[in-house]
């Protein structure tokens, strides 16, 4: 098995893709809608449902599209028409376009040479360890899984060592196993200086891998951030806490006189608490408990997954 550690590739430089105003209309329909955003070094999910604008945003920042408005640059440059943007930036597109008739090592292979890199056959193998497919690596990619012909795509993107990596449903077709690696694959990348945005409708992948997420909702971006503060900003939606404590009858009892508690419900396993207001429940929250001589055991917020704050966006 590869060692992620030692064989990624490390950033020499960073980038930096910016997004401002950005729009794209086909005819009468709006693709994307005026939306800005800053990626810059680390790993970054991009969120929403089918027909959101997630690919078409993707291939924008990739130059394979022009805004109809607005601008995308790569460290100051346009991606539109400026073939140079590609020795920074990698691309794997949702659509599969590999020729079943190469092995994985000549299609990673000829996409060393395409960028003319100084030892294409080093960089090969090099990009085809990364993904662990140097067992099958001479193996013709029609006799391929859908997993192992993603990780060969991977593989050529990498090839080059690109600043910037842009991935639409990259873990598509994977087993367990291989999502693991691949999301391992990414935490390292990320944390080595390198700009990956990557999307997915599997939101425990998204957020197994990043807590940063773009989230686009009907062509335009409807949250941008770690979700968590996301989820904290969204006063509209009461908070939902689970506690436990040496007192569960008296600290519900107290609790329901404080303006910031919306509700309380006292089950077996403890309290289950509604908060108009996250900051102002948690700082209520110990002086209340030491008030009344009861020490809390647990305090757990219940809907600050990535699931809750999607559904919340999506919904609104």
């Amino acid at each position: 098995m590869t060692t992620i550690s030692s064989a990624a590739p490390t950033a020499a430089t960073t980038s930096t893709l910016d997004l401002s105003g950005v729009s794209r209309w086909y005819g009468n329909v709006v693709a994307v809608n005026n939306v800005s955003m800053s990626l810059g070094p680390g790993v970054t999910g991009l969120l929403g449902p089918n027909g959101a604008g997630k690919t078409t945003l993707l291939h924008m920042m990739a130059g394979f599209l022009a805004p109809s408005r607005g601008t995308v640059t790569l460290d100051g440059g346009p991606t539109w028409r400026n073939p140079e943007v590609y020795r920074r930036l990698g691309l794997v597109s949702e659509r599969e376009a590999v020729h079943s008739f190469l092995t994985a090592y000549e299609f990673v292979l000829a996409t060393a040479k395409l960028h003319k890199l100084p030892d294409p056959h080093a960089a090969a193998r090099r990009a085809v360890a990364l993904v662990e497919l140097e067992g099958a690596q001479d193996r013709r990619i029609g006799t391929y899984s859908k997993g192992m012909r993603q990780r060969a795509r991977v593989a050529a993107a990498l090839v080059h060592d690109p600043q910037v990596l842009l991935l639409d449903e990259p873990f598509n077709g994977m087993d367990p196993r291989q999502r693991l690696h691949m999301m391992e694959l990414l935490h390292s990348l990320g944390d080595a200086g390198h700009t990956i945005l990557f999307s997915s409708h599997i939101l425990e992948e998204v957020e197994q891998v990043s807590g940063t997420v773009q989230v686009m909702v009907a062509g335009r971006l409807a949250a941008s951030g770690d979700f968590r503060t996301i989820r904290r900003l969204m006063t509209n939606r009461p908070h939902v806490f689970a506690i436990r404590s040496t007192d569960d009858r008296a600290l519900a009892v107290a609790l329901m006189a404080e303006p910031s508690v919306t509700g309380v419900e006292l089950g077996r396993d403890g309290l289950t608490v509604r908060a108009g207001d996250y900051g102002a429940f948690t700082r209520v929250l110990p002086k209340v408990a030491l008030a009344h001589g009861v020490r809390v055991r647990q305090l757990v917020p219940e809907d600050e997954s990535l699931e809750s704050v999607f559904s919340y966006l999506v919904e609104a």
